[in-house]
């Protein structure tokens, strides 16, 4: 098979479609025959040398796709060759075929394209793990969605939205914070501007009862101070640092809750595992796309040998939803 590999860290054109090792599956184990795959900010820091991947992983980028089974491990049941389906990986998708745990496996949703899915999964387990599982976040709340217009913001807001919780989300643009409203955000907030005052002015003076952060240390007090008493704020990204100070008699007095998680180095199994998130997201997330209250946003699909051209679009910024991968058909590379 063909996939993407990473020469060496550095920019976008280090990344190579070179010919790889067909993947076996294992016990409980498929391979997919991938027709695409969604890119993730965490495949650019990956690409730069800053987020290897978990021991045992594949070390191609690629933490979700969409494709065909094309072989079945041993101790597999509910899954055979041909069926779609789309995945939660550790690694491994930017290429022709990668081999996928069953648990990790999700079926595409009805009124999604096969090539859409592609970039569904690792957005969906990640806004749904974090909400609902983690933050309980639940109907008649208040949620704070940092980056509204990138690919974890646009499904959050649908989610909320889906879930009937108010939802306010930043941008830092006019066709961005735009984009927040047309998806339903009852605010779109100017990043630019004093967080704190214009959550305080959505909210009638309140606060947020869930904040959805990728940014990390140079948000942090800010969001302390934007949480409704007994919020509960989620950090999933340290895009602005990862060190920064905390005023825990703040936290104590207004009942503040921080957590901050990750998905990708998580065990298939076990309570917290990946196969958990996404059994919740299969009994509880994909109704709401089937029924069109969730939808994907993709910015563009571009073929999986141009991958470098991909990343330079995210490492310009401006990128609205996700970018998909597509697969070239066989026999051409």
């Amino acid at each position: 098979m063909y996939g993407i590999s990473i020469r060496e860290p550095g920019g976008p054109e280090v990344l190579e479609w070179t010919e790889q090792p067909d993947p076996e599956p294992g016990t409980g184990e498929v391979v997919l025959d991938v027709v695409a795959a969604g890119i993730n900010r965490a495949d650019v820091m990956q690409r730069q040398g800053n987020y290897p991947p978990p021991p045992g992983a594949s070390q191609l980028p690629g933490l979700e796709c969409s494709g065909r089974v094309s072989a079945v491990g041993p101790g597999v049941s509910g899954w055979n060759v041909g069926d779609e389906a789309c995945a939660l990986l550790a690694g491994g998708g930017y290429a022709q075929k990668v081999a996928v745990p069953t648990a990790q496996l999700l079926p595409v949703p009805a009124g999604v394209s096969l090539v859409d899915a592609g970039g569904l999964p690792e957005v969906a387990c990640t806004v749904w793990s974090n909400l609902v599982l983690t933050a309980g976040l639940r109907s008649g709340q208040t949620l704070l969605v940092h980056g509204g217009s990138g690919g974890i913001g646009t499904h959050a807001i649908q989610v909320g939205k889906a879930l009937g919780v108010t939802v306010l989300a930043t941008a830092g643009h006019e066709d961005r914070l735009q984009l927040c409203r047309d998806l339903g955000a009852d605010a779109a907030l100017d990043y630019h501007g004093d967080l704190v005052e214009l959550v305080k002015q959505a909210t009638d003076g309140r606060g947020a009862d869930v904040v959805l952060d990728h940014i990390g240390a140079r948000n942090l007090d800010a969001n302390l101070d934007a949480m409704a008493n007994g919020g509960r704020m989620v950090i999933i990204g340290l895009m602005g640092g990862a060190k920064g100070e905390i005023n825990l008699a703040k936290m104590l007095t207004r009942r503040l809750s921080v957590a901050a998680t990750s998905l990708r180095g998580r065990p298939t199994d076990g309570p917290d595992g990946k196969g958990t998130i996404v059994a919740a997201v299969r009994s509880d997330l994909w109704p709401l796309v089937e029924s069109g209250r969730v939808r994907p946003i993709v910015h563009e699909r571009i073929p999986m040998p141009e991958a470098a051209r991909a990343h330079r679009l995210m490492d310009d910024g401006g990128v609205v939803g996700k970018i998909i991968l597509e697969v070239p058909p066989a026999g051409e590379h």
